[in-house]
């Protein structure tokens, strides 16, 4: 371990707990101070947080019903059953088809994968989800993020001759399932401890219980780096199994083996020198695989993952990438009729934005509702309208209780699913207006708890740190998103330079204490150069400065700096 910075004197004013996690676990002040927050103050807890592995995952025996998965499944493949595995149209459903795909057919499985589509069918195993399966000659159903409130259409399966798995992690109905098992730790008989797996890691759970079954050698491994993608994809929680799944399966995307990964990487420009983030995957990658999703069928993105040839990959992924442009001029148009209407109509001075058009995009209504819960800081739902029935997604801001606020509005809707952190709805457009007042009503009660339960990110920067220190340090809590929040650095420092850079953006130099230098980078702050000087407060998110080299860190700005004045002492 490093040398403990508690001996030094700088480690003065500094509560018990950070001085004895600094020392105990050699991490930096500013490092400890944050986990300190986070409740981590044990120095082996700290150490298995910091560092997780694949053995520190929970025992999966009381996952219930995963051995009558993996029994079924067995039987499917020694006697050369068809097996259909359905999929949801977005990156956890995808990744959790190609999963069950690939290893059920290493183990010599007859496998059929399917994929729902926005455009055709809709979200779930509908009546024309069935039929497509039907159309197989399937005689078991394994169903990848959906099936959980698919009652009926998995009744008329069964009395077809179709068994079915339903491998789900969304909230559970009170109503049993017709099917053989049903795997989703959220039911309430589950006594497996960590509700926050994905499909894609439930997936991959049983897919090792299927092995084992069948007693064959099977590497389950291969497929982290898609357990990786889906996870941190769907915004589910980086904490608890999660972590070392993810950490594992983004070592596994830096390695770039699987052809159709690899294809991506070279698409999005990924930099193989430097290890890759959760946030990579969550703006670069993951936004490509949904893209034939979001504008027409998925399969596109499904054919891609499993393509055996870097030939066959470069060929899908060119194809995913004009999608992706299309995706996102059309994306950037929406976002900006949205806002007029916002700006036009004062929505934003509402408990929650709730906007529809006719003719929005179905694929598209969860990005623009991303953005704009981000813009103004509320739980947002956007709908397109086709033919009187609306369509939506909803997001909202860290802390968010949207599955909750959308079982409020229930008497509104014809249906809704998802949970917290993203949802979607459908709504007749005669009733939009009451159910905009419904979940802006839930919204509004609900504000208070999710304020309390949202983690603030900011942590200053002590004095006594070195910021290349930091960083490596910072580093060490991957994956960052949901639940794991990646911190953002305050620093107090003397403004050298500030100035408006090309596309409008900000450049800082800014001097701390003994005379250390640091660089800041505001993207679309440029307007607020002229207006700053003296001391300032920065706040962003510390990354490598590759312009500079040599160890040097700079700021990504979160916002614009806060002037303290010129006589302020930093």
């Amino acid at each position: 371990m490093p040398a403990a910075n508690a001996a030094s004197p700088l480690s003065e004013g500094l509560s018990s707990e950070v001085a004895a996690l600094a020392q105990g676990a050699g991490l930096t002040f500013t490092m400890a101070g944050w986990l300190v927050r986070r409740g981590l103050t044990d120095p082996s807890e700290v150490e298995r947080f910091l560092e997780p592995k694949l053995q520190h995952l929970t025992a999966p025996e009381a996952m219930v019903d995963r051995d009558a998965a993996a029994e079924r499944l067995a039987a499917a493949v020694r006697g050369g059953e068809r097996i259909a595995v359905f999929g949801d149209y977005d990156c956890d459903g995808i990744t959790s088809c190609a999963i069950m795909t690939d290893a059920l057919r290493q183990l010599g499985a007859e496998v059929t994968p399917l994929l729902a589509s926005r455009f055709s069918g809709g979200y779930g195993v509908t009546a024309e989800a069935a039929e497509r399966v039907r159309s197989t000659g399937a005689t078991l159903l394994v169903t990848c993020d959906c099936g959980s409130s698919d009652h009926a259409v998995l009744a008329g399966l069964r009395q077809a001759g179709v068994d079915a798995v339903v491998i789900d992690h969304h909230l559970v109905p009170a109503e049993p399932l017709p099917v053989v098992a049903f795997l989703n730790p959220n039911r309430p008989e589950c006594g497996f401890p960590f509700k926050g797996l994905a499909s894609c890691g439930l997936a991959l759970s049983v897919v090792a219980a299927v092995r084992t079954k069948l007693q064959r050698a099977l590497d389950v491994r291969q497929w982290l780096d898609l357990v990786a993608i889906g996870t941190i994809a769907d915004v589910v929680s980086l904490t608890g199994d999660n972590r070392p799944l993810v950490r594992a399966g983004l070592t596994r995307l830096q390695q770039g083996g699987r052809p159709g990964v690899v294809a991506l990487l070279e698409l999005a420009r990924m930099e193989a020198t430097r290890a890759l983030t959760a946030e990579d995957v969550a703006f670069r990658l993951a936004p490509r695989l949904n893209a034939p999703g979001r504008m027409g069928p998925p399969d596109l993105a499904l054919e891609l993952l499993l393509a055996r040839s870097h030939a066959e990959a470069r060929g899908l992924a060119a194809r995913v990438e004009q999608l992706q442009l299309e995706r996102r001029a059309l994306q950037d148009k929406m976002i900006a009729e949205a806002v007029d209407e916002i700006e036009r109509d004062q929505l934003a001075t509402r408990g929650a934005i709730v906007i529809g058009r006719e003719g929005w995009n179905h694929g598209i209504v969860g990005i623009v509702a991303g953005r704009l819960a981000s813009r103004y800081g509320l739980p947002a739902v956007v709908v397109g309208f086709d033919a009187g029935t609306g369509v939506g997604s909803a997001r909202g801001p860290a802390g968010s209780r949207l599955y909750d606020a959308l079982a409020h509005a229930k008497d509104t809707v014809l249906r809704f699913g998802g949970h917290q952190a993203a949802a979607g709805v459908t709504v007749e457009r005669e009733r939009f207006a009451q159910f905009r007042e419904a979940f802006e009503h839930a919204c509004g009660a609900l504000a208070g708890e999710a304020a309390a339960s949202a983690s603030d990110p900011v942590v200053e920067l002590h004095p006594g740190d070195e910021l290349s220190r930091v960083l490596a340090d910072f580093t060490r809590l991957e994956p960052c998103g949901q639940d794991n929040p990646a911190p953002l650095l305050a620093v107090q420092a003397q403004l050298l330079v500030a100035r408006a850079v090309r596309g409008g953006h900000l450049k800082l130099e800014l001097e701390l204490e003994r005379g250390r230098r640091i660089s800041g980078f505001g993207p679309n702050l440029g307007e607020h150069a002229a207006t700053l000087d003296g001391h300032v407060r920065v706040v962003g998110r510390l990354r490598p400065d590759d312009y500079r080299g040599a160890g040097a860190v700079e700021l990504k700005l979160a916002d614009a700096p806060t002037r303290l004045g010129d006589t302020a002492r930093v």
